[in-house]
């Protein structure tokens, strides 16, 4: 295999992983949406810092087995949480 098809190869790899990854987000997001309208309805806040503490250190752990950098895993998981807090904040003006 020449380094032009072996690189090919990898990067088709990488594509098929970031299609399932934008899959995989959408489908949480859907999930999120649920819970913030379901936090909208009941005038729950956006946030749940417990449940926030939870995640992240499930993460890291899970990161940490799969070899992947803990603080990369945290931070990843943060900017979806304040992506998704945000939404919720809008669900919560929304219903106001």
């Amino acid at each position: 295999m020449t380094a032009s098809s072996e690189l090919q190869t990898l990067r088709d790899s990488i594509d098929n992983i970031d299609a399932a990854l934008i899959h995989l987000l959408a489908e949480r997001f859907k999930c999120t949406k649920a819970v913030g309208e379901l936090k909208a309805e009941h005038g729950m806040a956006p946030a749940d810092p417990a449940r926030e503490a939870t995640q992240i250190a499930r993460l890291r752990a899970l990161a940490q087995a799969a070899r992947l950098d803990p603080d990369f895993a945290e931070k990843f998981l943060g900017f979806i949480v304040r992506e998704v807090i945000r939404h919720h904040e809008a669900l919560r003006d929304k219903q106001g």
